[in-house]
């Protein structure tokens, strides 16, 4: 496991980030997933983030990125979706005609955190350290 660093800090942030065409409208191919992948890749380091994975069907995509801890991320998908709606529908402009309205994307999304252990794993580790010491907790 390569962990990211700063300064003052070691950290692994890596989350999963789905997003959704308005009304699950059909617009997403090859070309199109390619150019929303570059914007994400051209707006993200202005974030601290940097893509790791990324897949798309016809309706949605899949986004798999690391993050630094002080990186704002409810400021960047806002900022995401704004920049590669305007310009999806500007540079593919047959797009508005599968779309209803001018709404590219859904306003919710589906934000997940990943890790390299299931949470039980680490509840367990957490659990166990006093153990380790055989010094009684106290708090």
């Amino acid at each position: 496991m390569d962990l990211d660093s700063n300064a003052h800090s070691v950290f692994l942030l890596c989350y999963h980030l789905v997003l959704v065409v308005k009304y699950r409208r059909r617009v997403f191919d090859d070309d199109i997933s390619k150019r929303a992948k570059e914007i994400f890749e051209y707006i993200s380091p202005n974030y601290n983030i940097t893509l790791q994975e990324w897949n798309y069907d016809a309706d949605h995509i899949h986004i798999i990125f690391k993050a630094h801890p002080k990186s704002e991320i409810s400021k960047f998908i806002n900022a995401y979706k704004s920049a590669s709606s305007r310009l999806l529908k500007k540079e593919f402009p047959e797009i508005k005609t599968k779309l209803w309205k001018e709404n590219f994307w859904s306003q919710s999304f589906c934000l997940l955190t990943t890790g390299e252990a299931p949470i039980e794993v680490i509840e367990k580790y957490i659990q166990g350290q006093n153990e380790k010491t055989n010094k009684p907790y106290k708090s």
